[in-house]
């Protein structure tokens, strides 16, 4: 079974939020990289770019596919993970860990509508 952290938000597309004051950590869930196998590419926004909630913000791809990525949350980016430029695979290792935009949040509220640990285990497992 894919591996589930407390604290976190996470949304049905399978990416994550982990929250610290103003800003948001967004990456992709155990679950996503598990079911994506061994990640090549990472394509990211750049620094100064707004993401919506519900919109495409990036793209993941692994050997067998490419998944778009989804905001979680709407807010403006302020750092991109630029270790995943050239080590992509750190996602494979520790999806958590590697998260992939920081992004400064324009509405906690809208935390809210993502799911918590339990609510996204379940949905996993549907």
């Amino acid at each position: 079974m894919a591996k589930v952290l407390e604290g976190l938000y996470y949304a049905e597309s399978h990416e994550y939020v982990r929250v610290e004051g103003e800003f948001g950590f967004i990456g992709i869930t155990d679950y996503a990289q598990e079911q994506l196998g061994n990640v090549v590419y990472v394509d990211m926004p750049e620094v100064d770019d707004a993401v919506t909630a519900g919109d495409d913000f990036g793209a993941v791809e692994s050997v067998k596919a490419a998944s778009d990525l989804v905001a979680p949350v709407s807010g403006t980016v302020v750092e991109v993970n630029t270790a995943l430029e050239d080590q992509p695979e750190l996602i494979n290792q520790d999806a958590f860990a590697n998260w992939i935009i920081k992004v400064k949040l324009d509405d906690t509220a809208e935390l809210d509508s993502l799911m918590d640990a339990t609510a996204y285990a379940a949905h996993c497992e549907a």
